[in-house]
């Protein structure tokens, strides 16, 4: 009987360490042996694959936003003509052109025709009748002017310009009596040797080049265009 209370006793005591040092599987809580999840790190390693919608915008936005923009094609450098000038014409061109300090970026050439169209005043028949004429035309605002000197059928005729052709001729004309209210003047063929200068310019930014299209306007008759850059030697 003693043996079998002892056996008892010792029983209870191994089954009593047994619960406190977790060895049975029936009473066990998995709680207590499952590994930490660190549920921070799994998000971490999800979220470019579960970014929202909403966020791609923003990140293509952003790589827009860093590369970068490529130039525009009319960026780059151009080369143009503008022209035919004489008289006062070329040196109003002149003087506008540089205001631009071009320096060697900026060329000239002339251009001479055995024929030429004129605006002009008819002989006036004397200094008096001159006079009275200029006296008009200032008070138009038209400065720019010439007065035939040289003995002839022309002497003590008015002109108002020489141009190339007949068109531009007219075309400048028609400004002075729309604007300026000029009457008398006519065109006519100026049988003569007419020398025109055409402005190169090498090398322009669009800056530039747009800067003389606007100039371009105050010279009625005159072209600007661009034309291929000549290749360095």
């Amino acid at each position: 009987m003693k043996i079998f209370v002892w056996i008892l006793l010792l029983a209870n005591v191994f089954f009593f360490a047994a619960m406190q040092q977790g060895w049975l599987l029936a009473g066990d809580e998995p709680a207590r042996t499952q590994p930490p999840l660190h549920e921070e790190k799994i998000k971490l390693l999800r979220e470019p694959a579960t970014a929202s919608p909403a966020s791609a915008p923003d990140t293509a936005a952003s790589a827009a936003a860093a590369a970068p923009v490529p130039l525009a094609a009319n960026a780059e450098a151009s080369c143009m003509e503008w022209g035919e000038f004489s008289g006062a014409d070329l040196t109003r061109a002149a003087s506008a052109l540089s205001a631009f300090q071009l320096g060697d970026k900026l060329s000239q050439r002339q251009v001479e025709y055995s024929i030429g169209y004129w605006v002009y005043f008819p002989p006036q028949k004397d200094k008096a009748a001159i006079n009275q004429k200029i006296a008009q035309l200032k008070a138009r605002g038209i400065d720019e002017y010439f007065v035939v000197t040289e003995a002839g059928a022309w002497q003590n005729a008015i002109s108002l310009g020489v141009f190339r052709t007949q068109e531009a001729a007219q075309h400048f004309l028609d400004e002075l009596r729309s604007t300026k209210d000029v009457r008398s003047a006519q065109v006519g063929e100026r049988a003569s040797k007419l020398k025109t200068t055409i402005f190169t310019l090498n090398g322009l930014d669009a800056a530039t080049a747009a800067k003389l299209a606007e100039i371009q306007k105050d010279f009625a008759g005159s072209e600007l265009k661009e034309v291929a850059c000549a290749k360095a030697h």
